[in-house]
């Protein structure tokens, strides 16, 4: 190859490189992106209204696997904009799958308020309990108007929960938690999981308040 020939479509090779990096250096100037972040729940102290249950001081629970609605089972936190659109945020997720935070926190609860103990599934094959509590969340999410502009919503948390003998799997209590707490500010991520993790609270209040229910007078 003639030499001349051979330095011309070295430079025309070395051009197209600069101006390869420079376009990719526009892109990505073009695209720069929030960082995501990770939240968990259980995050701030148990803020319990009342003190312990001496009526569950000897009670032990077992926490099944919670049923979880399909759409909720995502790393994503999500925002229902009208009765039917669900938003997914993706740059704000959760640290671990949801069910296992939920659990988590509701066992913790659960012992805060006067339980001996509060295991959570999968437990070892010996383990023995007075009660299993089986939790099914439908709803744990922020409530936002439709209108785009919107900034005052509200934070749903709706679920059902049995207490069951384990024994032979009988179904011994059941009822239905529907946290709903209004001021939340829409967009505030940290917020909605901070009233989130209240309303765990209050759903272990009602299971605390369903087994002392069967204990009966003491």
């Amino acid at each position: 190859m003639d030499t001349r020939l051979r330095d011309r479509l070295g430079a025309i090779r070395r051009v197209s490189l600069c101006l390869v990096v420079g376009l990719t250096g526009c892109v990505s100037l073009g695209r720069r992106e929030p960082p995501q972040r990770y939240y968990v729940l259980g995050g701030d102290t148990l803020r319990l209204a009342a003190p312990p249950f001496p009526d569950v001081a000897d009670v032990t629970v077992g926490v099944r696997r919670l049923k979880l609605a399909s759409y909720l089972a995502s790393s994503f936190l999500v925002v229902r904009r009208g009765p039917n659109q669900v938003g997914f945020s993706e740059f704000y997720r959760w640290g671990e799958p949801l069910g296992a935070g939920i659990n988590r926190v509701v066992a913790r609860s659960l012992v805060a308020r006067g339980f001996r103990d509060a295991a959570v599934a999968p437990w070892p094959a010996q383990g023995r309990y007075d009660y299993l509590i089986q939790l099914d969340v439908a709803r744990f999410e922020g409530l936002a108007p439709e209108g785009a502009v919107a900034t005052e919503g509200e934070v749903h948390l709706l679920a059902t929960w049995e207490i069951i003998r384990q024994q032979d799997g009988v179904v011994l209590a059941q009822g239905t938690t529907d946290y709903r707490r209004p001021n939340w500010t829409v967009g505030d991520y940290a917020g909605l999981v901070s009233m989130l993790d209240e309303g765990l609270e209050v759903l272990a209040a009602d299971v605390t308040a369903g087994v002392v229910g069967l204990r009966g007078p003491r």
